[in-house]
């Protein structure tokens, strides 16, 4: 069964892979074609940056995590042609959290995130 998400997406399977929306996979779809014509490498997918470290505290002599890390997952990240490394959102509804997020990743990581 097919189950559309709150924005609207359908979880979509190409081969063995399954993608957050139709979106997502055309675009890996398209990049693959870029990869086997030589136009891009290195191809990942779901790549994790950390934002913020999780926080921990010493409560009753043991180590307990009071907050959690804050990560982005990245959709795809690839070297183009010009050697450059690139990092990709197939993005449909840009959320509040989206928008932090990208920010967060330029100024930590000197990261621009490139919207398809």
């Amino acid at each position: 069964m097919i189950r559309k998400s709150k924005y609207g997406n359908t979880k979509t399977q190409v081969g063995d892979i399954k993608f957050d929306s139709k979106k997502e996979a055309k675009r890996y779809n398209d990049l693959m074609v870029m990869a086997h014509a030589g136009q891009i490498t290195e191809l990942q997918r779901q790549v994790k940056f950390t934002l913020m470290e999780a926080q921990y505290r010493v409560v009753d002599g043991k180590k307990k995590c009071v907050e959690r890390e804050c990560t982005y997952i990245a959709d795809f990240v690839y070297t183009d042609y010009k050697g450059d490394k690139i990092v990709e959102d197939a993005k449909g509804m840009k959320t509040d959290i989206y928008r932090l997020k990208k920010k967060m990743m330029l100024h930590f990581h000197n990261i621009q995130i490139k919207e398809v």
